[in-house]
């Protein structure tokens, strides 16, 4: 089959308060919504990022992405490496790969679309419902605050929840997660997450006074390019390592599988460059019997963790999806049921971003 020439490249940026901010350094979310014409028709994707660097992805995408992808193939597979060596010279990863994603998602929505189904139809879905666990940045919570999150979780029928730890005094810590676990109880996981806050001494103290909770995971206790540490720590703990939510590119995840420094991969959608990317990573993982653990963007990361074999998590951030934040005009395709969430078929991605084309959302409403 003759794959079409790219013929345009557009982008939008769309801007809205977290319901929920995340710190007074993060209130709102970004997405860079990305549309690709081919062979008459078009695919739309994007990027995301939280409150630092729209303007920057989307300037790589409008400058320096355009001009590169036009006249190319407007197949994902077979241009995503020389996109990415075309972008190394601004950086091998961070706004460079998040950029290159919104160009990859819209491509494997233009490619699904084309075939007549939707994404994960395309690459081979596996299932329609996958468990989702309750997360929350929740820091700056007081402990008040925190139970009740703790326990909305509880009622929404999560089996699984994740919160934040990294206070300054480890006995705020120790306080917050005992009463969180008291909530969740003993039939429901918890995991933890540090955001990087530790150095190596710091957090082996950390997790060894944490481990008494029957934690699921630790997440990014470290530095997220600490490879010697999180070896380290690895073999010093017994509590499962989790991180990956900034490691952004398939070769740096090899070195963390091959220095024996990881349990659970996180790679972000977003942030490694997109679906391409990420079905590699998602092989490495099986490959080296690794966890996969995909970091936020439910209404994405589900779509693609339903073609995965086995069982994968997906993240849901309380009152973060782009429903009740406005990204979009339809319902996206994956939708919570108790503590599952169920993916439904829809042509491509299935979204229709605010300000989307009429004759683009009406393809997507219709299904």
């Amino acid at each position: 089959m003759t794959v079409p020439p790219i013929e345009a490249v557009r982008t939008r940026l769309l801007t809205r308060p977290l319901l929920r901010p995340w710190g007074a350094d993060v209130p709102e979310l970004h997405l860079v919504v990305v549309e690709v014409d081919a062979g008459g028709a078009t695919g739309v994707g994007f990027s995301w990022t939280p409150t630092i660097g729209p303007h920057a992805v989307q300037a790589l995408l409008d400058h320096d992405l355009t001009a590169f992808a036009v006249g190319r193939p407007a197949h994902p597979e077979l241009i995503w490496d020389d996109a990415w060596a075309h972008l190394h010279e601004a950086g091998g990863a961070g706004v460079t790969t998040i950029a290159l994603a919104g160009l990859d998602l819209a491509l494997w929505d233009l490619r699904a679309r084309t075939a007549g189904t939707s994404v994960a139809g395309l690459i081979g879905r596996r299932t329609d419902r996958l468990p989702a666990y309750g997360s929350g940045v929740n820091l700056h919570y007081s402990l008040d605050e925190l139970v009740d999150q703790a326990e909305r979780w509880v009622a929404a029928g999560y089996r699984g929840a994740k919160m934040k730890v990294g206070s300054p005094d480890l006995d705020r810590d120790l306080e917050r997660v005992a009463a969180v676990r008291e909530v969740l109880g003993p039939q429901r996981w918890l995991a933890v997450d540090a955001n990087q806050r530790w150095d190596l001494p710091t957090a082996e103290r950390a997790i060894r006074a944490l481990s008494r909770f029957d934690l699921r995971w630790i997440e990014e206790p470290l530095r997220a390019d600490d490879l010697p540490g999180y070896a380290t720590l690895r073999r010093r703990i017994e509590v499962p390592l989790a991180c990956g939510e900034n490691i952004h590119t398939l070769y740096r995840y090899r070195e963390f599988v091959a220095a024996e420094a990881i349990d659970i991969l996180q790679p972000n959608i977003v942030r490694v460059g997109g679906i391409t990317p990420f079905l590699r990573i998602a092989q490495l993982a099986r490959s080296s019997s690794r966890g996969l653990a995909p970091h936020l963007l439910p209404d994405l990361s589900a779509q693609l963790a339903a073609t995965l074999p086995g069982t994968v998590w997906v993240e849901e951030v309380e009152d973060a999806g782009w429903e009740p934040l406005g990204f979009v005009t339809a319902p996206t395709p994956v939708r919570r049921e108790g503590g599952d969430l169920v993916v439904e078929e829809r042509p491509g991605l299935g979204f229709a971003f605010a300000g989307q084309p009429a004759s683009t959302r009406a393809a997507t409403e219709s299904q």
